[in-house]
């Protein structure tokens, strides 16, 4: 259905968290807040990758959709409010999410599968 990427500047990224510090509570849920930075620019590029693989429709809020560690490590996308009922309209029924941090820069892919 759809296809998001999304690349993150993990310098600036860690300098805006420390300018700004709500914006921790403003772009993670409860679970994202405690990991690090690395992991939080990658789990912010994915959630930019889903609206973008949605077609980046007004109303997502990136608290709606939740990167966890599932089996094994591997990343798994939760998604609920807006972001749920527009992957709903649009007839998604499956996330595929794969991140990655490396040379300073976190990198997202999200695959929306109807």
């Amino acid at each position: 259905m759809g296809i998001g990427v999304d690349v993150v500047d993990m310098a600036r990224f860690e300098a805006a968290l420390e300018r700004t510090p709500e914006l921790r509570m403003r772009l993670f849920t409860e679970v994202e807040r405690v990991l690090a930075v690395q992991s939080l620019a990658a789990r912010f590029a994915a959630k930019e990758a889903v609206a973008k693989a949605l077609g980046a429709p007004p109303g997502l809020a990136h608290l709606e959709a939740e990167v966890r560690t599932g089996a094994h490590g591997r990343p798994e996308l939760h998604v609920s409010g807006r972001v749920a009922e527009v992957a709903a309209a649009l007839g998604v029924t499956r996330w595929h999410v794969s991140l990655t941090h490396d040379g300073g820069v976190a990198v997202a892919y999200v695959i929306a599968e109807g």
